[in-house]
């Protein structure tokens, strides 16, 4: 380019400017007169970007967009407003948290363009939960609280003023700037909308007319979630008012967190069309609900978002629906067949053949509808045309054919066994379907071969957007832990629900072996979480509370009941009685958690009400008194007697796994510790690493770590010779090589060396086996670590390296591994009997629940869990001793854990046949002889109490047929005099069938 070039380009550019310039003032008007009058109070921070829009407007003729502030907190951009261009901005902010999102249409097309302006802003300045827990004092202005307090007065009367100060703190905390330049009227609107969504419970609709600025009137939407999806949910949020052909044409949408999770709170403004919004119930009205509350529970990650929701083939309500049938398929047939019925081959079957699954909805639809006409005559025979279209399916794709058939029936099987479901609670949070076990038996040994072969009395299925799980129960009245397996990555959460149901039912089986001693027969709930995109541990606890706070609250959906029916008139109940399911914290059910289930589950009316979950507050600490241990640690008493060894005196030496600060594993090295003054602890491995001392670990060093702390806590210094120490939790580079730090005792040295991973994962799973130790106390651990692959490695040079084990960890050793060891001679007590003694003692902190008010518990709790101890030893005790007389009875021809799950059937047994006896004939319960014996049941304080005595007539009568059931049946087997009852029995026969 010439000089004189150059000279043209720069008058051309000049030009430019100055036409630019000219055009910005008249662009400025057009901007005030065009855009809702609120865009002077929304962007009166951005003058500046408003200028730069006035200039550059003509320029979107050529350009997607124009970019008005891009900073690390804040983005303003201008375009046209076309069809996906809202979509387009959020698909690209998708990886950014939005505290604040603003977009507003013009009324008019942008001049020499022929279309509307689209504005936008968005900013990404979200607090944490700490800094809104430790932002101290704050200081509103007196002018702003006053006006807003009167805003709220006269637009939204039936605010809790209790809360004004707390919550316009709150909304200040997180966004000063936004109550500062607001209007007070709309942060009223803000504060009123967020506790409306905190007083339902987590998610809030309604939509309103909005002030008439304009000659035209506008409808304004308004929309709360709490603990919302990370990420894209405004993006999806706005899928569906696109799909529902809802125009908004401006929107203002606010996240606060509130120092447990955040909530999104959002305004959204229609024209025109929106009038047909006011009619509550209708329409219009019900399908927005329904849509915006199922934001909730779809993933746009799937695939049934994807192929069906987003062409327009399905709505969002159905396609959940959908994603909860490829979950239960896939947990359903997966955990005997993982390769056939993978998550993603299973997946397939639905998103490859959209007639079929529409029918499979359409069917399900049919059976629970509400108040729908005519349903039993469309459901018979859309049940049998469906049948035989998937017995006819084909393609011509034999294998994949076979497959899908397979699916196909699952899921009608899965229709056809539900007998309730949230599913049209348009408010719910996660999807909940109560089934019929009979199921199972329709499904064919194919799929249950690998199950225990007694079936549950229920199975309720649960889905939600970031995982799925079941509650199974093997009786009426029930009671077990609620499990959560946080999966770190994808392929941790497709390994973990192949084994789902599996895993479920087993723990749920034990659980009922377990459960011999009290009234509620065995349950468990086993949830696995999806956290593969997520890296920080904040967001995992908040998607964590999600999905567990979903999860209870279908539950409550299905189960809070009035004469027996689903209360809520929306789901259509088949079953028709009420169901004490009694639940209880285990893996990653965190205290805020369990104090949050209790309290929702009385509010909503549940039978049980705050009882539906053992709490720390109205309960029995676990950890605090130890029950679980007291349990094993007797065990270990008797076990031990057997061997010669009295452990209050002699010496002996123990390995054990679980960790000290943990609850079993110890409160198990406390009791030791206090009662056996030559006890040696020869192991302990947790997941922190491992402590090896042949001499027994140092009394006082460990009594630094007991009930405090894993055992990577424990002073090296403390190690004797030949001991040494492993650590998970501390580790190095060197270069591209994780090395795990190793310190070990030689001839008086500490000796620190750094070892590889093969190295340390070589030791760490190998101490278990070969450490050699008079007892083995597995109290932590994964299910199946000793397992028929690996048992053999217990006998180091064909010797066993424990001469007995009792387990204080569920299913840590397999039923063929049991039996296996038993042959080589060690003694084992299983996990049904040695650790029951958790799960008595919440049985009575139900009971206390029942009986005692809140302020006679506390005023009574030491001598109420005195009395529980008392209970737990000598239900312990009893069942030990009887164990041993058993095996010396049948001479060692059968082993002690088969001995103690024959004593758990038949104590189930004789359960299960009383608790009907006594249901169909409740009147027994007042007589004197049944009177004394449902007392005998109680702790002594509620015996001999009378004014707690006397409340035992007012339990439901479920509940003492039960708890009569109860304590005949264990009496029966524990206190049996077998010569003695055979003798009376025939006796019995003899005068009623030969008196004279």
């Amino acid at each position: 380019m010439t000089e004189a070039e150059k000279i043209r380009w720069f008058r051309q550019v000049s030009k430019s400017i100055t036409a630019r310039c000219l055009d910005a003032g008249a662009n400025l008007q057009w901007l005030q007169e065009q855009m809702h009058p609120y865009l002077s109070v929304t962007m009166h921070d951005e003058a500046e970007a408003i200028g730069s829009l006035a200039i550059q407007m003509p320029y979107l003729k050529r350009n997607k967009r124009l970019v008005l502030r891009d900073t690390d907190k804040t983005l303003i951009l201008a375009r046209l407003n076309q069809p996906g261009s809202l979509y387009r901005t959020l698909r690209l902010l998708r990886e950014r948290e939005i505290s604040y999102a603003q977009f507003t249409h013009s009324y008019a097309p942008v001049p020499g363009i022929g279309e509307e302006l689209e504005l936008q802003r968005f900013e990404f300045d979200r607090r944490t939960a700490e800094e809104v827990l430790n932002a101290g004092e704050v200081r509103i202005p007196k002018r702003l609280h006053r006006e807003i307090r009167t805003a709220l007065k006269a637009h939204y009367p039936d605010y809790d003023f209790s809360r004004f100060d707390k919550e316009l703190r709150l909304v200040w905390i997180n966004n000063e700037t936004y109550v500062r330049h607001s209007p007070p009227r709309r942060v009223a609107q803000i504060l009123w909308l967020y506790h409306q969504a905190v007083q339902s419970g987590g998610v809030f609709f309604d939509a309103e007319p909005a002030e008439e600025i304009l000659d035209q009137p506008e409808y304004r939407i308004l929309f709360a979630a709490g603990n919302p999806p990370q990420l894209d949910f405004l993006q999806q949020v706005m899928e569906v008012y696109n799909r529902l052909g809802l125009g908004i044409k401006r929107s203002y949408c606010l996240t606060i967190h509130n120092g447990i999770h955040p909530y999104f709170l959002g305004t959204f403004y229609l024209r025109g069309g929106g009038k047909t919004l006011l009619t509550r119930d209708g329409f219009l009205y019900n399908q927005l609900e329904q849509e915006l509350f199922n934001t909730q529970i779809l993933s746009t990650a799937s695939e049934s978002y994807q192929r069906f929701v987003a062409t327009g083939s399905m709505n969002g309500i159905d396609a959940a629906l959908v994603n909860a049938f490829a979950g239960f398929c896939h947990t359903t047939l997966a955990h005997n067949q993982p390769d056939r019925f993978g998550y993603e081959e299973v997946e397939r079957a639905f998103t490859s053949d959209l007639e079929m699954t529409l029918r499979l909805v359409a069917l399900f639809r049919t059976r629970f509808e509400p108040q729908l006409p005519d349903r039993d005559e469309h459901y018979r025979r859309e049940c049998a045309e469906l049948k035989q279209a998937i017995s006819d399916y084909n393609t011509g794709h034999a294998y994949l054919d076979g497959i899908r058939r397979t699916v196909f029936n699952c899921c009608l099987l899965f229709i056809t066994h539900t007998l309730k479901t949230n599913f049209f609670v348009n408010e719910k949070h996660a999807l909940a379907f109560r089934l019929d076990p009979g199921y199972l038996d329709r499904l064919g040994p194919e799929f249950t071969a690998d199950l225990p072969p007694e079936r549950p009395f229920r199975v309720t299925f649960f889905y939600g957007r970031h995982g799925c799980g079941y509650h199974i129960g093997f009786s009426d009245i029930a009671r077990g832990g609620w499990r959560t397996v946080l999966a770190k990555n994808r392929d941790d959460f497709i390994t973990s629900a192949n084994t789902l149901f599996r895993e479920n039912y087993v723990l749920a089986h034990t659980q009922h072996l377990k459960n011999k001693d009290i009234y509620e027969g065995g349950s468990k709930m086993v949830v696995a979480l999806d956290a593969a995109d997520l890296d920080n541990p904040e967001t995992v606890t908040r998607r964590l509370y999600k999905l567990q706070y979903g999860f209870i609250q279908a539950f409550l959906d299905i189960f809070v009941t009035e004469d027996g029916k689903a209360r809520d008139p929306r789901v259509v109940d088949y079953y028709g009685e009420d169901e004490p399911i009694e639940l209880g914290p285990d893996e990653n059910m965190h205290d805020e958690m369990v104090e949050l289930i209790a309290r929702i589950s009385a509010k909503r009316g549940y039978l049980l009400g705050p009882g539906v979950m053992s709490s720390k507050r109205f309960g029995i600490n676990h950890k605090e008194y130890g029950v679980t241990s007291t349990g094993v640690i007797t065990f270990a008493e008797i076990t031990l007697q057997q061997l010669g060894i009295d452990m209050r005196k002699d010496a002996f030496s123990v390995k054990l796994t679980g960790g000290p600060g943990g609850d079993v594993a110890g409160n198990g090295l406390r009791l030791l510790l206090e009662r056996c003054p030559q006890v040696q602890i020869r192991l302990i491995l947790d997941g922190s690493g491992a402590l090896v001392d042949p001499a027994g670990a140092d009394r006082e060093a460990l009594a630094q770590v007991v009930l405090k702390s894993d055992i990577d806590g424990f002073d090296p210094q403390a190690l004797h010779d030949g001991g040494m120490m492993i650590f998970r939790s501390q580790t190095k580079k060197d270069g591209l090589r994780e090395l795990y730090r190793k310190v070990s005792r030689t001839d008086g040295e500490l000796v620190e060396e750094w070892i590889t991973v093969d190295e340390f994962y070589r030791e760490f799973n190998s101490l278990v086996f070969k450490v050699e130790a008079d007892l083995f106390i597995p109290a932590g651990g994964r299910p199946e670590t000793i397992h028929a692959g690996n048992w053999q490695q217990f006998l180091p040079g064909g010797t066993p390296s424990a001469r007995a084990i009792i387990e204080g960890a569920n299913s840590f050793i397999t039923p063929e591994a049991r039996e296996k060891l038993q042959a080589e001679g060690i003694i084992i007590m299983r996990d049904a009997s040695a650790n029951k003694c958790g799960v008595i003692s919440s049985s009575y902190e139900i009971i206390a629940n029942l009986l005692l008010t809140e302020k006679e518990f506390f005023a009574n709790k030491d001598a109420y869990v005195g009395d529980v101890l008392e209970i737990l030893e000598k239900r312990a005790a009893d069942e030990a001793r009887l164990i041993f007389r058993r095996y010396d009875e049948y001479s060692g021809s059968r082993s002690y854990t088969d001995i103690s799950a024959g004593l758990s059937r038949e104590i189930n047994e004789h359960y299960a046949r009383l608790f009907r006896y006594f249901q169909d004939r409740p009147e027994l319960a007042s007589r004197p002889l049944y009177r004394r014996a449902l007392l005998a049941h109680l702790p002594r304080i509620l015996r001999e109490t009378p004014r707690y005595r006397k409340r035992i007539g007012s339990l439901p009568p479920k509940y003492q047929a039960a708890i009569l059931a109860s304590e005949i049946a264990s009496s029966l087997v524990y206190q049996q005099d077998r010569e003695a009852d055979y003798e009376q029995m025939l006796n019995g026969h003899l005068q009623r069938h030969f008196s004279a």
